[in-house]
C-alpha cells in the first residue's frame, strides 16, 4: 500500500455559496473571538463548514458536548439533504494569499498506518512539532461518532516544486473556485487526470535510495506534518482505537485508515516559515523578571509588557531557543497559573498581549531549508516551533472526507 495515494472526498453541491461554505481552519485567532463573530456574522444560516468544525476559541467556553452534538447533526443533515457530493481523483489546489502570492498544494490520502507522530519516530510520515497528548482527548471526542472529516492537514515534501509546476500545466476541469471570507485570498480546485504519473513521483519520494541521497540515511522522511499536527495525530490515535475493534478483513480498505491532506513543497517559493510567538497572561509583567532570571545565550529575543519592549537572552540556534524559552513559560504558568496563547504575527500578538493584560514574546524563526535534516537529526522540534504563513493563510476547509463505512450518500461518486 503506498504511503499517499489517490483521495476520495465530498464537495458541496452546484450552487453553494463557497464564500460562504469556506472557513479558516479551527485552530487560528484562538485568542481573537471578535474573528468569529464577525465570520459567524457573514455566513449567517447559509450552509458552511463553520457548521462541520469546532474552532478552538470556544473551546472550554462552552459547552463541548453540545457543540460536538451539533457538530456530528450538521454532517448528518448535510449528508441526507445532498449538500454534499463524493467525487474521487487528484486535486490541484491553488491559492492565492492575501498578499497575491500563490500557492500549489496537492490533495491526497495519508494512510495512518504509516504515519506515527512520536518523538522518536523513525516513520516515512512524521510529525514537525512535538505533539501536546493533552490537547488530543477533546478533538478525539469531536472525531469519534463523526461521519465525516474536514482536515487543515498540510504536509509538505521536501522537493517536488518543479512537479507541481508540471502539474499545473496539466490541470483540468475546475472543481471550485472562489474569493475567500475574512480577507483570506482566493482558492482554486482543478481537477487532473495523471494519477500514474502522480502515483509515480510520489513513490519516487520515499525510495531508500533517495532517503539516502537526500540525508545520508535510510531513516529520513518522505513527507512531514507542516499545519495540522495535532488533527492529524487525533485521526491516527481514533483509528488505532477502531482496528483494534474491527476484524481483519476491513483493515484494510476502511475509510478511517486514512485522512484527507494537501501536500505542499517545502521549496515553493509562496510557503514562507513564520515564527509562532507567545503572549503570557500574566496581567502586570511579572514573567519577565523570571525569564531574566532563567535564560541564557548570545542570542536576543523581544518581549513586550506594559507598553515597554526589553530584550531577552536566549540561545543563537533557534530550534534550542525555543525550546528553553517555552520551558520557562511552562514553569512560569505552572507557578502562577497564568495562561498562554500562541499568535501568527507580530502585530496580532501585541494586541493580544495588550487587549488581554499580558507579556508578548517574539520567537526566532526556524528556516525551512534545514527543516527535514533538524527532525531527522534532533528528533521533532518543539511545539508551535513555526507556522507556514501568517493566520490568514492558512488552510481554508473547502473538502470533506467520510469515515465512516455506514454512511450511504444521496449521490452516485463522480470519477475523475
Amino acid at each position: 500500500m503506498s504511503l499517499i495515494c489517490r483521495p476520495s472526498y465530498l464537495l458541496p453541491k452546484a450552487g453553494t455559496d463557497l464564500f460562504k461554505w469556506s472557513v479558516i481552519a479551527c485552530d487560528q485567532f484562538t485568542s481573537q473571538p471578535e474573528y468569529w463573530d464577525r465570520l459567524s456574522h457573514v455566513i449567517g444560516d447559509a450552509p458552511s463548514t463553520l457548521a462541520l468544525t469546532f474552532p478552538e476559541v470556544y473551546l472550554d467556553k462552552c459547552d463541548n458536548t453540545e457543540r460536538t452534538l451539533s457538530i456530528r447533526a450538521a454532517m448528518r443533515s448535510y449528508i441526507d439533504d445532498g449538500i454534499l457530493i463524493p467525487r474521487s481523483g487528484y486535486v490541484l489546489v491553488k491559492r492565492v494569499m492575501h498578499s497575491g502570492r500563490e500557492r500549489l498544494g496537492l490533495m491526497c490520502e495519508v494512510d495512518l498506518e504509516e504515519y506515527d507522530f512520536s518523538p522518536s519516530s523513525q516513520s516515512l510520515i512524521r510529525a514537525t512539532e512535538k505533539t501536546v497528548t493533552e490537547r488530543l482527548p477533546v478533538r478525539v471526542d469531536i472525531r469519534t461518532g463523526a461521519p465525516l472529516e474536514l482536515p487543515h492537514i498540510m504536509l509538505l515534501m521536501d522537493g517536488g516544486k518543479d512537479f507541481m509546476r508540471e502539474l499545473d500545466l496539466l490541470r483540468g476541469e475546475v472543481l471550485y473556485d472562489t474569493p475567500l471570507n475574512m480577507d483570506g485570498g482566493r482558492l482554486t480546485g482543478y481537477a487532473l487526470d495523471c494519477d500514474a504519473k502522480i502515483d509515480a513521483f510520489l513513490s519516487s519520494l520515499s525510495n531508500p535510495a533517495t532517503l539516502m541521497n537526500k540525508y545520508g540515511t535510510r531513516a529520513g522522511i518522505a513527507f512531514a506534518v507542516g499545519d495540522g499536527n495535532h488533527s492529524l495525530a487525533t485521526a491516527k490515535v481514533c483509528w488505532d482505537k477502531l482496528k483494534s475493534e474491527l476484524p481483519s478483513d476491513r483493515l484494510k480498505d476502511h475509510p478511517a485508515r486514512y485522512a484527507l491532506c494537501e501536500l505542499v513543497s517545502l521549496q515553493d517559493s509562496s510557503l514562507e516559515f513564520e515564527p509562532i510567538h507567545r503572549v503570557v497572561f500574566d496581567k502586570a509583567g511579572e514573567f519577565l523578571s523570571y525569564a531574566k532570571s532563567r535564560l541564557s545565550g548570545e542570542g536576543r529575543v523581544k518581549a513586550y509588557a506594559c507598553g515597554s519592549v526589553c530584550a531577552l537572552p536566549a540561545p543563537s540556534d533557534a530550534a534550542q531557543a525555543i525550546e528553553v524559552i517555552q520551558r520557562v513559560i511552562d514553569e512560569y504558568c505552572a507557578l502562577s497559573g497564568c495562561t498562554t496563547d500562541y499568535i501568527h504575527g507580530v502585530g496580532d500578538t501585541l494586541d493580544v498581549a495588550a487587549a488581554g493584560g499580558g507579556t508578548a514574546i517574539i520567537m526566532p524563526l526556524i528556516s525551512k531549508d534545514e527543516l527535514f535534516k533538524s527532525v531527522i537529526s534532533r528528533g521533532v522540534l518543539p511545539r508551535k516551533s513555526f507556522s507556514m504563513g501568517e493566520g490568514r493563510d492558512k488552510r481554508y476547509y473547502m473538502e470533506a472526507r467520510v469515515i465512516d463505512d455506514t454512511v450511504s450518500l444521496c449521490a452516485e461518486e463522480i470519477d475523475l
